[in-house]
């Protein structure tokens, strides 16, 4: 009896950790479930009852979708450039540029530029939002040149990239002070049912989407491929660099979107310090659900999973009353554990 429970064990055990290996999105999800835990331990249960708890628990959980929706956008994009082999340090400061020329668009004072053209309300704001897109298209496929045609590593393209984008901003945008018109401001905050869900319902859209394009079509599979093994790839007959300058470009759409929501959702931006860290946490989402950093090997649902992880990580840490500057350590250490992991599973 005690051999055959000592059997179910070494069975059970050998199968949770080859699961765990080689399946990312397994222990990814183990990994927000254990997160979500505690953060329920630390939320608390010292309520009136049962009803008042549930509800502080469910807006906590709104409240901390909403707030990520826009870095979950972001790295839906980045999951893409990194399983291409590539990374992009430059959305932050792609967001702060596109956001300052949608604010330019549909300001409504003196020096806005629909306005000036005789064109408000709804027609101005799809204009603007259809600019922004190309924009950030436009931003995206430069920065995919600067990489295929210009032979320069990812990395510095878009260090370079992400300090051009927002110096240039910042000093066009030098005491002007665009004034977005509240009605805009619908496209995030809309309510439903007295909830403030718009944002997170453009991220699940997009998510799935995105999703679809990365596992159902030709293109996908070529981002794969490029990133795996890219000199057998260009062999195979697949345009290694269309495929780079297309990944590049839907990151600048994807960027662009997340622009629109934030501008939406505040109304103004700080062009000095708004997406100011967004590559570190796209970058992180992404790493920590599961995608190779090396390219390759990744998916678009263990993005989110990951995005999860981390918002729930800073949600949880801000419960425990742990300074701001040191929730940045706790992330670091994340991607530092998961970059680790996958090095030993590649290695075993």
């Amino acid at each position: 009896m005690a051999n055959s429970a000592k059997t179910r064990f070494a069975t059970a055990h050998n199968w949770f950790r080859s699961t765990w290996t080689e399946n990312p999105l397994f222990s990814t999800g183990i990994a927000l479930i254990v997160m979500i835990i505690l953060q329920t331990l630390a939320l608390g249960f010292d309520y009136p009852s049962f009803g008042v708890w549930f509800g502080t628990w469910t807006q906590n959980w709104i409240n901390i979708l909403r707030n990520n929706a826009a870095i979950g956008i972001v790295a839906l994009g980045m999951t893409l450039v990194i399983i291409s082999g590539g990374i992009d340090l430059s959305v932050g400061s792609m967001l702060v540029a596109v956001g300052a020329m949608l604010m330019m668009l549909i300001d409504t004072g003196p020096k806005g530029i629909l306005l000036g053209l005789g064109l408000s309300g709804v027609p101005a704001y799809a204009v603007a939002i259809l600019a922004s897109l190309i924009m950030g298209a436009a931003l995206g496929g430069l920065t995919g040149l600067l990489i295929t045609a210009g032979k320069l590593p990812p990395f510095i393209a878009t260090l370079g990239t992400m300090k051009i984008f927002r110096s240039v901003t910042q000093q066009f945008m030098t005491g002007y002070n665009p004034i977005v018109p509240k009605p805009f401001l619908q496209i995030a905050s809309f309510s439903i049912g007295k909830q403030l869900l718009m944002p997170i319902i453009y991220w699940i859209i997009l998510a799935l989407i995105i999703h679809v394009i990365f596992v159902r079509t030709r293109f996908g599979r070529q981002v794969i491929a490029v990133g795996s093994n890219e000199k057998a790839t260009k062999l195979s007959g697949v345009n290694v660099s269309s495929v780079k300058n297309r990944v590049y470009a839907i990151i600048g759409i994807l960027v662009s979107l997340a622009a629109v929501l934030q501008v939406s959702r505040i109304g103004a931006m700080d062009y000095a310090n708004a997406g100011s860290g967004y590559e570190m946490d796209a970058i992180s989402a992404v790493i920590v659900g599961g995608t190779r950093m090396s390219g390759g090997k990744g998916s678009i649902i263990g993005t989110v999973l990951g995005t999860l992880i981390i918002a729930v990580m800073n949600n949880l840490l801000n419960l425990l009353g742990v300074p701001p500057f040191l929730r940045e350590a706790f992330k670091g250490v994340i991607v530092i554990g998961a970059v680790l992991l996958q090095k030993k599973e590649s290695l075993s």
